[in-house]
């Protein structure tokens, strides 16, 4: 049932959220995707008259700020704490009637690609549960994928929505900057950070992002523009759209199967009336992609994770002094990673190195946007495989991070963050008996376009409404 159904079956909104709410604590043994459960009881008391989700039960990452509910952001530091307020998404969410029954699990602080990285462990893929989620919102889609709730909000600073949900079989719509509003959101990295969602059906998405897009003065990032009718705009008609196929991943596509998939895909996109041409851009940006990422990223969360010290925020170590209270707290309260990201931007951030590395990758990013805008002069949409295989191992080492295949074609959709464009993943096909899904990006604010093109995709594959058989 779709989301709109299920807005109008009022006699059944708490039957329907109380099977959710039942569903995801049977299944937590074997996916290990929630952190904190919401009993839904209190809030279907409080249900609006009507509302375009109303009765519809949704999960929240667990860096989405909920007023009593522990919101921990995957990270032990953060294990005890529980917010005085609501992200505005909360509020925009409860307004339209949704009910939260969860807060997903995902890589500590949002900074991962796997949610391996999680304080209680890691997410398993409910296709496979020897392969990972991917990441951070990895929560998130395994949830809709199961079959849990037909909605879950993530964040996105790189690829962190369109990743998990290529591998999980699901829709991962990351908006354009300044779509949804991120007050209320433990942050990441401010300039690349995106509040997204996963849903199994395009037009849920489309439902979803009317009911969080808007203006919230208490985020300054946030748009003015007014938000469009995205259910009643959807059109699947490719007649007059332009689509680049993405050159350089595909060219650096290690796996022949995923290769033939995307192809197949765009010759039927071409039937159905798109005009299909190439954009390549230059080598040496793709490269850059993935260390340019990594220094700003980590920088503005060294920045924005300052106050993670034990003594304003955080799990309190003892110290015979301030500053060994907060090395003490600091060091239990953060996993492996974290500490290395936070040395890494640190290091970015020394007066000395700003200019010669921080300032630096921000005009690489500047030179791949600027990129980016020379093919949405001539296209609609900027389109590849999500990823460039399905989901690895859980204890798999064995992938060249310094290899084209990885630099290239598993690190691409961070133009989406780097740009602020819209992006998002849609399922694509099968290997293996797992997911595998494309990417699709477009112009700033073009989510209609974006969502139309994903529709034909999705009519092409016939993949709507998958849920995982978890075994």
């Amino acid at each position: 049932m779709m989301i709109a159904e299920m807005a109008k079956d009022t006699a059944g909104a708490e039957k329907r959220c109380e099977a959710a709410y039942a569903k995801a604590q049977a299944l937590q043994p074997k996916l290990n995707d929630v952190i904190t459960f919401v009993d839904p009881k209190e809030q279907l008391a409080k249900l609006p008259a009507e509302g375009l989700m109303r009765g519809v039960p949704v999960a929240l990452k667990d860096n989405v700020c909920t007023k009593g509910i522990r919101t921990t952001a995957g990270s032990r530091i953060l294990e005890n704490y529980v917010p005085i307020y609501n992200a505005n998404i909360v509020d925009r969410l409860a307004a339209a009637g949704a009910v939260t029954i969860a807060k997903a699990s995902m890589d500590e602080l949002a900074m991962g690609g796997t949610n391996l990285t999680c304080f209680q462990g890691p997410v398993y893929n409910p296709w496979d549960q020897t392969r990972m989620s991917g990441g951070s919102s990895g929560g998130s889609a395994v949830l809709v994928a199961s079959g849990v709730v037909p909605m879950a909000i993530g964040s996105d600073t790189g690829d962190s929505i369109r990743k998990p949900a290529s591998f999980c079989g699901v829709v991962g719509v990351k908006p354009s900057y300044g779509r949804i509003s991120r007050y209320g959101i433990i942050p990441y990295a401010s300039s690349l950070d995106h509040v997204g969602y996963f849903t199994r059906s395009i037009e849920d998405a489309c439902v979803a992002l009317k009911v969080l897009a808007g203006r919230d003065d208490r985020d300054m990032t946030s748009s003015n523009r007014p938000v469009p009718d995205y259910p009643a705009l959807l059109n699947s008609d490719l007649h007059g759209r332009k689509i680049a196929v993405f050159k350089n991943v595909i060219d650096a596509l290690p796996n022949p199967e995923t290769k033939k998939m995307f192809l197949d895909l765009m010759a039927k996109l071409q039937e159905r009336g798109a005009e299909i041409g190439e954009f390549e851009f230059r080598d040496d940006l793709m490269k850059a992609m993935l260390p340019t990422y990594y220094l700003i990223a980590n920088c503005e969360a060294t920045a924005n994770h300052s106050n993670l010290d034990g003594i304003r925020f955080g799990v309190r170590q003892d110290g015979a002094s301030m500053e060994e209270i907060m090395t003490n707290s600091r060091t239990k309260g953060f996993g492996p990673l974290i500490r290395k990201r936070f040395v890494i931007g640190s290091y970015g951030l020394f007066q000395e190195n700003q200019d010669r590395l921080f300032r630096k990758a921000q005009k690489v990013r500047r030179l791949i946007v600027d990129q980016a805008y020379e093919c949405f002069r001539d296209y609609d949409c900027l389109i590849a495989p999500a990823s460039a295989d399905i989901a690895p191992r859980i204890d798999d080492a064995s992938r060249d991070q310094l290899s084209d295949g990885y630099l290239i074609a598993e690190n691409h959709m961070v133009i989406g963050n780097f740009g602020g464009f819209p992006s998002m993943s849609v399922p694509m096909g099968f290997e293996q008996g797992c997911p595998i899904g494309v990417n699709l990006t477009c112009r700033p604010f073009e989510e209609s376009v974006m969502f139309g093109l994903g529709k034909a995709v999705e009519e092409i594959t016939g993949y709507r409404d998958l849920t995982a058989e978890v075994k």
